[in-house]
């Protein structure tokens, strides 16, 4: 580290609360790295303190309070704990046709901690005031205690044990997974235990994964492919019912003449703008799509912005055909669900 607080500044902000970025300028550090954290928090049980939640682990856009350390004695260590960082590495870009539980956005995305040291009221207020079902008990990065839920706590005083957070968390058979793991392997152990810690590339806690997260994740994906349909079937229903065989035969272009068929459910979802768009190129389609309209039988309809629309529709659906990996932006899918509600209303 480049500087370090003395024993009074530090007790001088005992109680206060900030972001974690600033709490870690006090100590001249801008990335957490496992050696400044280890300075940091041994400078920190130097002056009697810690943090909650743990800073070590913490998502980067969190705030940290800094409290009196509990008179608790710390955890031994286990055998391989010391050794979780030390293994090989594969790049982060590694076998990119799998899906793997790092690329759920939480995963990576930091996890607030509590450390060894940790009065049980702390954690438990901690996980109230959050609205967590359980938070993780480490020292540092990469060394794993426990994890505190609010099972394990009632297990605690069902068995009459004295209450302490190393007495009240879960320490056996934790649900532990890598970044790098196949996202459908680890379901089972995300299903049993009803969430899962992920370790980042080099060993040290990267985020956690709750079954909430894995539904969101798939909502996200799946939403998309449903309204699409939907609003394929209801264009096929509404053009198909309203347009005769000869004006789906006009933009039916890609085929030879013997093989078009005159069938909505044949056409391309760019041909449906082709239907009703009177501004394009070829002067024969664009007057027969003015045609076309008119056949619709919709003045109530603004046919500029219902087709400036579905060409933006078809934009949302061309990036989702070709499988671009980000999800959907929330602009896109409000498209998606206006035109769907709209369609609804006009095709019943």
């Amino acid at each position: 580290m480049k500087q370090r607080p003395s024993t009074e500044e530090l007790l001088a902000r005992k109680g206060t609360e900030m972001p974690i970025g600033d709490f870690l300028e006090l100590f001249g550090v801008r990335v957490r790295r496992p050696w400044n954290v280890h300075d940091i928090a041994q400078a920190l049980t130097d002056a009697g303190l810690a943090t909650l939640p743990d800073f070590a682990n913490c998502a980067p856009g969190d705030r940290v309070q800094i409290v009196a350390l509990a008179t608790t004695t710390p955890l031994t260590p286990g055998p391989d704990e010391g050794d979780a960082a030390g293994g090989d590495s594969l790049p982060s870009a590694a076998l990119p046709q799998r899906l793997r539980i790092g690329d759920l956005p939480s995963a990576r995305g930091g996890v607030r901690c509590v450390a060894a040291t940790t009065a049980l009221s702390q954690a438990t207020y901690l996980m109230r005031h959050r609205g967590y079902a359980q938070i993780p008990v480490t020292t540092g990065m990469t060394t794993l205690h426990g994890v505190l839920t609010w099972r394990s706590l009632a297990l605690m005083y069902e068995r009459g044990k004295e209450p302490s957070l190393e007495n009240a968390m879960e320490q056996d058979s934790l649900p532990v997974a890598d970044v790098r793991q196949e996202f459908f392997a680890c379901l089972s152990m995300l299903t049993e235990n009803g969430y899962l810690l992920v370790r980042g590339e080099d060993g040290s806690l990267s985020g956690i994964v709750t079954q909430a997260h894995v539904v969101d994740r798939f909502e996200s994906a799946a939403r998309p492919f449903f309204l699409l349909g939907e609003i394929e079937s209801l264009l096929r229903r509404w053009l198909g019912a309203k347009l005769a065989e000869d004006a789906i035969k006009a933009v039916q272009t890609n085929r030879k003449p013997e093989h078009r068929s005159g069938k909505v459910e044949d056409l391309m979802f760019g041909d449906y703008v082709y239907l009703i768009n009177g501004e394009q190129k070829k002067q024969a389609i664009a007057q027969q799509a003015d045609l076309n309209w008119g056949e619709l039988q919709c003045d109530s309809l603004d046919r500029g912005q219902f087709i400036r629309h579905l060409q933006r529709v078809q934009e949302i659906r061309n990036r989702i055909a070709h499988f671009d990996a980000e999800p959907l932006p929330h602009e896109s899918m409000r498209e998606l669900t206006a035109f769907t509600a709209l369609l609804r209303d006009y095709v019943g």
